[in-house]
């Protein structure tokens, strides 16, 4: 979940890329010289443990997992704040540029960025160097930053893979074996260039969407993204040209809904309505389906997701960052790992469609549990952790890939896959202000 834009949105409210540029220069006067805090070996004192829009629905869950922290550490004082999704990155740089960040802060994949490449988030492989293994690799390795060697920035807590789902029904008709779905980018698109022969515009493949697609496809196709210094990119290849060459066909053969080209539709509705044969890549959009379009939900199959030649997949986390000076570092760290345990975290995918990003969390058997088979939901839920378990090889999102540079290279791409330039220059020029971007916030 690439850390992509698709599963992003199942999760987490995106944030601008001019909020993050506003961002970076908010909070980084000073905020590398931060003092990191140390161990004083007694788990004891106040601490304020902050979520992204938890309440009302979670509240019970939340408040449990705390008080049998509590219980078990009498002399620790949780003091739980959830805020609004709207704004919750500005409230993030304000309480940073206050000296008021929490204890234990929920961060998404944009806000632990924000604060971990400035510095204010302490090293949790540092403090817990054995506690590496207890996660899904997939997941501890996406809470690394660039050019800081091992360490890691967060614990993993939620975390959701791609799958792929299809209607079963639009799929027979299109001439394809439901039993045999696309494995790789280039058999994804083989396949939506014969539902567009065979729909006669009755229905669409998949949504076109090159925000949510990019840099993910590129990455399952071989294409680098970075080169090893890891401060420049360098997607601009032939296979990446490819992959522009087959969208614009694809678009022109009406294999994509046209206006989802410039905008977001609501996938569900399409997918719901029978208008759509892929569906968005989250377990929790079968949920969704099962609940208002029961019909087309029972047509659902769902599979692994489209992982190209490399294996990779995408996964989405989101994790608890430790404040870098937090008077009470061991009560901190004790409770970010109490709530992200296997039992604590099993426990809350029985509330939510989200699975553990702790080993043995996901090896729980009702992880492992396909039903009969018929069920989507059921299969979706063991297809997502059998990704996870192999998502050592993960196709996420580079930090370095902020919204502001998808934005860049999306509006490239977008004018080659209408025709305005050919996919060649829209490439080159997508790198050329990728680039100017990257040169830009390392002079911050």
């Amino acid at each position: 979940m690439t850390r992509s834009n698709v599963l992003r949105t199942a999760l987490t409210t995106l944030v601008t890329g001019t909020l993050l540029s506003v961002c970076a220069c908010g909070v980084s006067g000073g905020a590398a010289d931060v003092p990191e805090a140390r161990k004083s070996g007694r788990v004891a004192g106040e601490i304020t443990f902050r979520t992204l829009q938890l309440k009302p629905k979670f509240t019970a869950y939340v408040q449990g997992v705390i008080d049998a922290f509590e219980e078990k550490y009498p002399e620790v004082k949780v003091r739980w704040e959830d805020v609004p999704g709207d704004g919750y990155n500005e409230k993030l740089v304000a309480d940073a540029q206050a000296g008021a960040l929490p204890d234990v802060v929920n961060l998404s994949t944009d806000s632990f960025q924000l604060l971990g490449d400035r510095g204010l988030l302490a090293d949790v492989a540092r403090l817990d160097p054995e506690v590496a293994g207890e996660y899904v690799p997939g997941s501890w390795e996406q809470f690394k930053l660039p050019g800081k060697g091992d360490g890691v920035y967060a614990y993993p807590w939620y975390v959701t893979p791609e799958i792929l789902t299809y209607n079963r029904e639009l799929f027979e008709k299109s001439g394809l074996d439901p039993a045999k779905p696309p494995t790789t980018v280039e058999q994804f698109f083989d396949c939506a260039e014969k539902i567009a022969a065979a729909s006669g515009g009755r229905y669409s493949a998949f949504m076109a969407d090159p925000k949510g697609r990019l840099p993910g496809d590129w990455q399952k196709m071989g294409v680098p993204i970075l080169n090893a210094q890891q401060d420049r990119f360098v997607f601009d290849t032939p296979k990446a040209v490819e992959w522009v060459e087959r969208m614009k066909d694809l678009y022109a053969k009406g294999a994509m809904p046209k206006e989802s080209l410039l905008k977001s539709d609501d996938i569900n509705q399409l997918y719901g309505g029978g208008k759509l044969v892929f569906g968005p890549g989250s377990p929790g959009f079968v949920k969704d389906i099962k609940q208002n379009a029961p019909q087309v939900y029972a047509g659902t199959e769902v599979a692994g997701a489209v992982t190209g030649t490399l294996g990779h997949i995408g996964i989405y986390a989101q994790s608890l960052g430790i404040r870098k000076n937090t008077g009470h570092l061991d009560a901190a760290a004790e409770f970010a790992k109490w709530v992200t345990n296997g039992p604590n975290q099993v426990e809350f995918s029985k509330n939510a469609t989200i699975y553990p990003s702790n080993a043995r969390g996901l090896a729980d058997p009702r992880f492992a549990d396909r039903g009969d088979g018929k069920d989507a939901e059921t299969v979706a839920r063991a297809v997502g952790a059998e990704q996870l378990r192999s998502a050592a090889l993960d196709a996420n999102t580079p930090v370095q890939w902020t919204n502001q540079v998808g934005d860049a290279v999306v509006r490239e791409v977008q004018k080659a896959i209408q025709g305005e330039q050919d996919p060649k220059t829209a490439v080159r020029k997508a790198q050329e202000e990728a680039n100017q971007l990257l040169a830009k916030s390392a002079r911050k």
